[in-house]
């Protein structure tokens, strides 16, 4: 029995660390009250240096995931790691999706002191970076 318990504890925590699809939600009032007809989408792709350990890329996870609560200007962000088969992805690992209300917000969020402070922390470990922003249909 005991065993049967530790197995499945076991393959509980293997399932949980191959999840590879992480969302954070900056809940505004407006965004509790309804949602947009359409928001901009700021979609930032990284690769990392090869000398990049887990625990500083996890660092830059971390400080991603922090913008929103740091960020007004941000509407919401989702982010995940790769995990398509296609073998097209060029060495990209992380995709964070940021969205905005407004052109506005956008521009308050890119010279925003938090968003430089993050820039720095990823600098050291920035192999590539690929931005697309568009406004959803």
């Amino acid at each position: 029995m005991i065993r049967k318990v530790l197995y499945l504890v076991a393959g509980a925590t293997i399932l949980t660390g191959c999840i590879s699809i992480h969302e954070t939600k900056h809940v505004t009032e407006q965004k509790a009250a309804e949602q947009p007809d359409s928001v901009l989408r700021h979609v930032v792709l990284l690769k990392f240096k090869d000398n990049s350990t887990d625990e500083q890329v996890r660092q830059i996870e971390d400080a991603f995931c922090a913008l929103p609560d740091k960020v007004d200007a941000i509407y919401d962000l989702e982010w995940g790691t790769d995990v398509s088969v296609e073998n097209r992805q060029q060495g990209f690992t992380h995709c964070f999706l940021v969205t905005f209300l407004s052109e506005e917000d956008r521009a308050a969020y890119l010279p925003h002191p938090e968003h430089k402070a993050f820039g720095k922390l990823l600098g050291p470990h920035l192999d590539k970076v690929l931005v697309i922003d568009y406004w959803t249909r």
